[in-house]
């Protein structure tokens, strides 16, 4: 059997001396001819290598090279060098996969962030990805677990819909029309009728509505799967394509939502710190370098596992929407005109800005906002008896603001339609989501979390293009 290997993590954490050894990898460095740094990906650590002077053909020697793949064989000894307890004695090298040192784009030095963007297939080479990726792993694996041990279905809501559950219009249509001779009505308007779903269909924003119709029998659901937004933001912040965990709940208000919510995060977040423990604090070290090279005003004064830490063992802070305006008008940023957005009267969506401010500034640990205005929020959350708010909720995080939105979705038949009326939201084309306010509804409630917020606060990364392998922006639909 050609794969009858054993991973370096697993090596290095036994420390146990054996021969017959079979271990492969890529090479990160090769020196004196003779102390190859191998890596197999399953661990950032590397194992040294030996290969003894005068035993290998130079042949050989000279294909080993940074990038190159390997298959070793040999026996576990004792380390006399410094940086490692244990080495691999080589008895014998095979070469798997030759590379170019010359053209090989990852030389064993430091290289940018912007650089490995443009070599995506290659990043996950570097340590800082590899630590990325495996925790994005971790987290997603810990997704699964939390919700499978709750009880609660995995639901696959579609990609292709013909719904536009935000009402936010920013799509990505989905047709197999000719693009260049599309069928047409007699006015000029495209008829889609002739196209493949016989209506116009776009991939999903959201897989929220199809959720709410699964709770309804199953009580307890989430999703967790690619969305999309044709939002022409090229900021650090954004994503065209991303992965969104949705959880929909019968038998639940506002203050289960917000509960689970807690849990949820908490619970993902002691996962990863528990299963990679080690990648967490290379990336811990990694951004404590990044934080130097800032003013001091603008670093943050906790360390990554700090911080993850005292998300853990802390309670968030709730407060409604009002009072978090009324601190932020009274804020020294608000007065000193610090914020880009001024905080002037009741019913302004919050940015980012001033979601960062709450967290980072006034109470320093997560935050849940809840009771928004209506007129900001979507048609589906639950109005409030004040006439003015809507039972929905936002986490904020420090470092990135909105981490988690959700709210109360409307049971009521008639306060729904109402307000989707106002909305000019389409009963018709709804029908199908009126049915469950109409045949045995319920109060229920639920939340969105973006996956790679999760893993930005999670990695400490700062750009969200660095969480995701192969990041859609737009003008960029690489690899």
């Amino acid at each position: 059997m050609f794969n009858k290997r054993t991973r370096i993590k697993d090596l290095l954490a036994n420390e146990s001396l054996s021969s017959g050894v079979i271990v492969m990898g890529w090479v990160r460095t090769f020196r004196n001819n003779q102390f190859i740094a191998l890596n197999d990906g399953s661990t950032n650590n590397n194992l040294q290598v030996v290969a003894e002077l005068g035993k290998f053909k130079e042949s050989i020697l000279k294909r080993i090279t940074t990038g190159a793949a390997l298959k070793v064989s040999g026996e576990m000894i004792s380390s006399l060098g410094k940086g490692q307890k244990i080495e691999l004695k080589a008895n014998s090298i095979e070469i798997l996969g030759d590379s170019d040192a010359e053209k090989y784009p990852l030389q064993p030095k430091k290289h940018s962030l912007e650089f490995l963007r443009e070599i995506a297939h290659l990043r996950f080479r570097t340590n800082t990805f590899a630590s990325v990726f495996r925790v994005r792993h971790t987290l997603a694996f810990a997704v699964h677990k939390f919700f499978n041990d709750k009880g609660f279905v995995y639901l696959h809501t579609p990609i292709i819909t013909a719904s536009d559950a935000e009402g936010a219009g920013e799509m990505f249509h989905v047709t197999n029309f000719d693009l260049t001779h599309p069928a047409k009505n007699e006015d000029g308007s495209i008829n889609y009728k002739e196209d493949f779903f016989g209506k116009a269909t776009n991939l999903t924003v959201s897989g929220q509505l199809e959720g709410e119709l699964a709770a309804m029998a199953l009580a307890d659901v989430y999703t967790f799967g690619p969305t999309f937004r044709a939002e022409n933001s090229n900021t650090a912040r954004h994503l065209a394509e991303f992965w969104m965990i949705e959880p929909e709940m019968a038998f639940y208000d506002l203050e289960d939502n917000a509960n689970l919510a807690e849990e949820f995060i908490k619970y993902i977040i002691s996962y990863a710190l528990e299963n990679n423990k080690e990648d967490l604090e290379f990336l811990s070290q990694r951004l404590a370098e990044e934080e130097k090279q800032k003013p001091q005003q603008e670093r943050s004064e906790m360390g990554l596992i700090e911080k993850l830490e005292f998300v853990i063992n802390n309670n968030f802070e709730r407060l409604t929407y009002t009072e978090a305006v009324q601190i932020l008008k009274e804020s020294n940023h608000n007065k000193k005109k610090k914020f880009q957005y001024l905080i002037e009267e009741w019913g302004v969506d919050l940015q980012s800005e001033h979601e960062r401010y709450l967290v980072e500034k006034h109470f320093k640990k997560p935050v849940i906002l809840i009771d928004y205005p209506k007129q900001i929020k979507a048609f589906y959350m639950r109005q409030n008896d004040d006439g003015k708010t809507v039972a929905a909720m936002d986490i904020l995080a420090p470092g990135i603001g909105e981490i988690v939105g959700g709210s109360q979705r409307e049971e009521r038949l008639d306060k729904l339609t109402e307000r989707m009326n106002e909305m000019h939201v389409s009963t018709e084309e709804l029908d199908w989501y009126l049915d469950t306010r109409r045949f045995g509804s319920v109060p229920h409630a639920g939340f969105g979390l973006g996956f790679e917020r999760v893993v930005q606060f999670v990695t400490g990364m700062t750009n969200i293009r660095d969480v995701i392998p192969f990041p859609r922006t737009p003008k960029s639909a690489e690899f």
